[in-house]
């Protein structure tokens, strides 16, 4: 396959919960697309069955979660719950995006969540981190 025939990253950028600030996942969503990936956002107010059912119909490659709620120990789980009910966790890169205290990011990387990005991360950090573990499809 040429690499202008190569299959783009698919990423999912999604909020979850009742968390109502997008102005960051609209930024990490047009970085994503001007750094060539394919990006679906998932609007706000989505449930974590929402996600997985998006994440598995869109066959995404990345599901990044922006969350600010202070929920992300509850509702992260389920999305990643949701994605192995599916078999779909072992091909998705999962990354969260938002305010999450030190404290809490042991949990959420036991849980499964593969990087952890605050606010100021530069964007090209994120963008370099997809690119080299994003899954091969």
């Amino acid at each position: 396959m040429s690499e202008s025939s190569e299959r783009k990253i698919r990423c999912l950028v999604a909020k979850v919960g009742l968390d109502g600030h997008d102005r960051g996942a609209h930024v990490i969503a047009r970085a994503f697309r001007d750094a060539g990936f394919e990006v679906i956002y998932s609007g706000l107010h989505q449930a974590p069955e929402d996600i997985v059912q998006a994440a598995v119909q869109e066959d995404v490659d990345v599901v990044g979660i922006s969350i600010l709620s202070g929920a992300h120990n509850t509702l992260v789980p389920k999305v990643i719950e949701g994605l192995e009910a599916y078999g779909a966790f072992e091909d998705t890169l999962v990354l969260v995006g938002g305010i999450i205290p030190d404290e809490d990011r042991p949990e959420l990387e036991d849980a499964g969540v593969d990087a952890i990005f605050g606010p100021g991360t530069p964007m090209e950090e994120t963008i370099q981190f997809i690119r080299e573990h994003a899954p091969e499809r």
